[in-house]
């Protein structure tokens, strides 16, 4: 199974610009944990749930921090080819929980834990019951907690 499999398309702003309540309402919106940041149609960096955690711990006002003063600039990425246990396997030893897959020196999409979750989920037994692929099943799971309002 490779990247291009599960990835799931990327949540993205166009600007680092953008303040830390702005991107945690897209992120928010997009039911995602991160917002890839594309800078003149390249990758610029990544924020992450984690990284607005921090910024909030350490005081920062989230209606001046922009993502560009928080966002990890040096971004580990991957290609739709990729393995997916090739992924896998970064992600678990770089402690990544969003990777990034670009094709052509644009962004593709992004492998999130949920989505190899999602792999793993589709894998086992109770799996024979279920008709749809895992991305379908994770994005459908994902559409109905947000139209119950199960935001939470």
């Amino acid at each position: 199974m490779l990247v291009a499999d599960v990835m799931t398309p990327a949540c993205v702003a166009d600007t680092s610009d953008e303040t830390l309540r702005a991107s945690a309402a897209r992120m928010w919106l997009h039911q995602t944990g991160s917002l890839l940041v594309v800078e003149g149609g390249r990758l610029a960096g990544i924020l992450t749930e984690r990284d607005i955690l921090r910024a909030v711990a350490l005081g920062k006002d989230v209606d001046v921090t922009v993502a560009g003063d928080v966002m990890s600039r040096d971004v580990l990425t991957v290609e739709p080819e990729t393995p997916l246990y090739e992924a896998a396997r970064v992600m678990a030893s770089r402690w990544i929980r969003h990777l990034p897959v670009i094709d052509g020196g644009r962004v593709a999409g992004v492998v999130s834990l949920r989505d190899l979750a999602a792999v793993l989920a589709a894998l086992g037994p109770a799996s024979r019951d279920v008709s749809l692929p895992a991305d379908d099943l994770v994005r459908s799971l994902r559409l109905a907690r947000i139209e119950a309002g199960d935001l939470d």
